[in-house]
């Protein structure tokens, strides 16, 4: 490994998968700009930091203020290396039980977030002709759920962005990798979910997913501090996958729904390709 410092910009420290990101870069030796939404819930990472680490209050989805703070993170440490978009929160509910204002607020944190951010930090990127975007997308976005209609949609979304992004910057020396946690033990299902209530028509299908949730909850398998060593290990390895899947459930998942694509397309592989005509 690198022994050289790296700054990293963070979003969503206040728990989970970003309060682990950024103690593992910290102990590492890294330089960390720590954000959420309240300072207070920062205030451990700065005393692990003892002078690495900045905090500052980000709220993802207002522009104008996520460009002041990349300014200031910026000008803290003359460099930023790694952008992590961490934020975000789900929406637990079928598609049609959801709200319109549920649907947009998830959109504009889970999606125009990391969006936001991303556009801030490549001009420093550029510059530097270095960096490594890394944006947390989750099973969901490997395959959907009944009740993640819109959550899995605004991380989708983000998938898609990130490829393009990823070709885009590529001839600049910046990296874009995708993490796609299975179930983790954080706070997301307890505290970062939004949820609507399952109506009668969707007792069995969404309203059975919020269940099983509830009923998982506490007990997944994934430690976000092993995730976390093993994203700072890649960081300073050098490498980049464009998508990382963490944990046996995300693996497998990964592996299950490559396999149906497969055998879907089989059936209506020639079908599809007689659709071409001559010109």
């Amino acid at each position: 490994m690198s022994t050289s410092p790296r700054v990293w910009f963070i979003t969503g420290c206040s728990s989970g998968f970003g309060h682990a990101m950024a103690e593992a870069a910290l102990m590492a030796g890294d330089h960390v700009i720590a954000t959420a939404r309240k300072l207070a819930d920062l205030e451990m990472l700065e005393h692990i930091g003892a002078g690495r680490c900045l905090i500052l209050p980000l709220d993802v989805t207002d522009a104008a203020k996520v460009t002041a703070t990349l300014d200031e993170a910026h000008a803290q440490w003359g460099s930023l290396d790694v952008i992590v978009n961490n934020a975000g929160y789900g929406l637990l509910g079928a598609i049609e039980d959801c709200t319109e204002d549920q649907i947009r607020r998830n959109f504009e944190t889970n999606f125009f977030g990391p969006l936001n951010v991303s556009r801030a930090a490549l001009p420093f990127l550029r510059h530097q002709k270095s960096g490594h975007i890394l944006n947390i997308s989750a099973a969901a976005a490997i395959a959907n759920y009944p009740g993640f209609g819109i959550y899995g949609a605004a991380k989708a979304a983000l998938e898609s962005l990130s490829e393009s992004l990823r070709l885009e910057v590529a001839a600049h020396g910046i990296k874009v990798t995708l993490v796609q946690p299975g179930p983790f033990r954080t706070q997301f299902i307890g505290k970062g979910m939004d949820r609507a209530p399952a109506s009668e028509g969707y007792a069995g299908s969404s309203g059975k997913f919020a269940a099983y949730l509830d009923k998982v909850d506490g007990k997944q398998p994934g430690d976000p501090e092993r995730a976390a060593a093993l994203l700072v290990k890649m960081i300073y390895e050098g490498q980049a996958p464009l998508r990382l899947p963490l944990g046996k459930y995300a693996v497998k998942k990964v592996r299950d729904t490559v396999a149906a694509r497969l055998r879907e397309l089989e059936v209506w592989e020639k079908q599809a390709e007689e659709t071409d005509g001559l010109l």
